[in-house]
């Protein structure tokens, strides 16, 4: 009983470290930030997988959870990877300086 609110006791320090940490951050550099942390969605899908090839074949619950959480994990790394892109592609476009009516 006592591993319970270990465990529980971690993730609510996590949980209250994650808001404090993220909620100081301007919000000018929350989505570079974001989308510079893709690398952590990649370990969670590792994760995920090895979970998933430990899982009891006879256990149908289980590997749907693991499957789901697969698939889960890389939509979440491939959607932060797009749109990283398009936030890098928003820098790369040069805007097109004012107009020189006098010439």
């Amino acid at each position: 009983m006592s591993e319970i609110f270990v465990a529980l006791y971690i993730f609510m320090l996590a949980a209250f470290t994650g808001y404090e940490v993220i909620a100081r951050v301007p919000v000018i550099l929350h989505t570079p930030l974001m989308s510079g942390s893709n690398f952590i969605h990649g370990i969670v899908v590792v994760g995920a997988m090895v979970i998933l090839a430990h899982a009891d074949p006879g256990e149908p619950l289980q590997l749907i959870i693991g499957f789901v959480g697969v698939l889960l994990g890389a939509g979440n790394a491939v959607g932060g990877y797009v749109v990283t892109e398009r936030m890098l592609e928003m820098f790369r476009r040069g805007r097109p300086g004012p107009v020189d009516r006098d010439s």
